[in-house]
């Protein structure tokens, strides 16, 4: 048996030994690191609460927002929209929340065609000088179908009408919309000659446009809308007199043609208001005459029995009615009739007869 499974018996238990007196810079020491780990633990809380905070975010009335956790949509379909108000999801990196605006427009515009320029210039709205030669390298260009080279920009403006396709079909949807709004602008210019692109059919140039960027833009199912398309086109810098004297000489033949066809229209419709005039005024002269010789033969056949009955006498009647109507306003009307026997009747005329006297006052009695 060992000693140790027995207790001593009678002997007395062993005294602790004394504590070691403290000194005070090492209290304060002590003490100072307790209140620093305080410190630092209570600057930790603080922290993780103001990361836990920066993860509330709001969804305007005019957006829909996506969560993404290590790079993956949470929820799907519908389900991973978030409707306006406010939300909370876990900071970055942890969670990224991307917003979609549905109701805003939103702009791409291609340069692919236009001439160098900085972004200072862009923004203050300047051109920069035009240099000697075009430089391929660095200045943009379209080619037209009748291989010529101008420059030509566009902005396009669009709708995001699904916005979980265009944010998940690309990793960067906008320049998806830029690649297909390039291409349109490229792709048209091939099929227009460069007059038309300039001056003669803008509007169908753009439209071109237009219409190429929406083909491709459904074509690839971004989930948006084109609501306008503004081309904007010039001539190399280099040639700009060349193609002004050009414009002038369009406009100056256009002028002179556009003459010429007010005075042909001025000419035709004179000459055909006269023939008109002409043709009615003969119309009209030709109804009278028929109607008048309508009236004259109607009238004919009405005295026609009376002449037959007696032929001398319906002439001797017409005759009377002649002179009457010939001689209405002569003063002295002599009628000599035929004689009985057929010789002529000798008829003398006073022609020193003493004038008449003019009528005077009644002499009062």
């Amino acid at each position: 048996m060992n000693d140790h499974d027995h207790p001593h018996h009678g002997l007395p238990e062993p005294v602790p030994p004394p504590e070691t007196p403290v000194d005070a810079g090492s209290q304060a020491l002590a003490e100072a690191l307790r209140s620093s780990f305080a410190i630092v633990k209570f600057v930790m809380i603080l922290l993780v609460l103001l990361f836990l905070a920066s993860g509330f975010f709001t969804v305007g009335p005019q957006e829909r927002a996506i969560v993404l956790r290590f790079g993956k949509a949470q929820g799907e379909g519908e389900k991973a929209l978030l409707l306006p108000g406010l939300h909370w999801s876990f900071p970055y990196p942890i969670d990224e929340h991307i917003k979609v605006s549905i109701g805003g427009l939103q702009q791409v515009t291609s340069t692919v065609g236009w001439y160098a320029m900085t972004p200072e210039q862009i923004l203050a709205g300047v051109e920069p000088p035009a240099g000697a030669t075009l430089n391929p390298i660095a200045d943009g260009y379209a080619l037209t179908a009748d291989v010529n080279i101008i420059h030509t920009r566009a902005t396009l403006t669009y709708r995001i009408t699904d916005p979980i396709r265009y944010v998940f079909s690309f990793v960067n949807a906008s320049n998806a919309v830029q690649n297909a709004l390039d291409n349109a602008l490229l792709s048209a210019a091939s099929r227009f000659k460069v007059d038309d692109v300039l001056t003669r059919d803008i509007a169908a140039y753009q439209e071109a446009v237009r219409r190429r960027a929406m083909h491709l833009v459904e074509k690839q199912d971004l989930g948006m809308l084109i609501e306008q398309c503004v081309v904007q086109s010039v001539p190399p810098r280099q040639l700009k007199d060349a193609f002004a004297s050009v414009l002038k000489a369009e406009v100056t033949r256009s002028k002179v043609l556009d003459e010429a066809r007010s005075y042909e229209n001025q000419v035709t419709n004179k000459a055909s208001a006269d023939a008109e005039s002409r043709i009615n005024l003969a119309q009209s002269d030709r109804a009278r005459l028929v109607s008048d010789m309508a009236a004259q033969a109607e009238r004919f056949q009405e005295i026609l029995p009376q002449y037959q009955n007696h032929a001398a006498l319906f002439v001797q009647q017409r005759l009377t009615e002649t002179l009457g109507r010939v001689f209405t306003n002569v003063q002295d009307k002599i009628f000599l009739t035929e004689s009985t026997d057929g010789k002529p009747k000798e008829m003398r005329l006073l022609l020193n007869r003493e004038p008449q006297r003019p009528k005077t006052e009644e002499a009062k009695p």
